[in-house]
């Protein structure tokens, strides 16, 4: 079973064009890939989400998503307020094992953070992540600050005894400060896991043909792609 479930330190920091990137740099090889969003928040029933997105930048995958919430607050916040079900790890694990049987690769793309509520009961992605035995990619910015949520992150996975695959910078600026640039050799250590690729800012403003041409670039072997840690550093200064 082929199953990556795509956690952040935070939120708005590229979690989705980072899976958008993933998805593409494995249908490119060839791959089935289904996307499935647990729970989207802070979109109404007639507005495109995040599944919607990643299917724009990255072509044809199969995509789910299990529960919509209006407001842009945490999934079982939003739920409580909607006075709608919240989406339980169970119903998660399920629905992925099922498109699991049916596709190559199944990304899991989380809400916020990977301690982000889904449910009264305080079950988050790590409680799914469990369930499906499932490694997680890690998604952070890149800037100051970026370390210390990173490693919390890191640590909060290791307690649980959870597999982190790697981290991805999810919007890597034009023209990267000091604390950026020092930040890629910092990541590994501060993860525990390998830097396994850095999406520029505004990848999303690409084209889709553009985003899917562009998308291996971005991401290490590990991921599909051809992107180096190493060049891209010297790169960089």
């Amino acid at each position: 079973m082929s199953v990556l479930i795509v956690t952040g330190t935070g939120t708005e920091i590229g979690k989705t064009v980072t899976t958008a990137a993933v998805a593409a740099a494995a249908l490119a090889r060839g791959r089935s890939v289904a996307v499935l969003k647990p729970a989207q928040t802070g979109v109404t029933a007639d507005e495109p989400g995040d599944v919607a997105e990643v299917r724009r930048l990255a072509g044809p995958v199969t995509g789910v998503e299990l529960a919509r919430f209006p407001e842009p607050l945490a999934p079982a916040t939003a739920a409580r307020r909607a006075g709608l079900t919240p989406v339980h790890p169970d119903e998660i694990g399920r629905t992925a094992r099922k498109l699991a049987a049916e596709h190559d690769l199944v990304l899991v793309e989380g809400a916020g953070g990977l301690l982000v509520p889904f449910d009264e009961s305080g079950a988050t992605l790590a409680d799914a992540a469990r369930l499906l035995d499932a490694p997680l990619l890690v998604v952070a910015p890149a800037g100051l600050g970026t370390l210390n949520a990173t490693a919390l992150t890191a640590e909060a996975l290791r307690s649980r005894g959870l597999r982190c695959r790697g981290v991805v910078i999810g919007s890597w600026p034009g023209d990267p400060d000091l604390a950026a640039r020092c930040n890629l050799a910092d990541f590994p250590r501060a993860a525990g896991a390998p830097l396994l690729g850095a999406l520029p800012e505004r990848a999303a403003a690409l084209s889709p043909a553009g985003f899917r041409a562009a998308a291996a670039g971005w991401l290490a072997p590990e991921l599909g792609g051809t992107w180096d840690a190493g060049r891209f550093g010297a790169a960089q200064g």
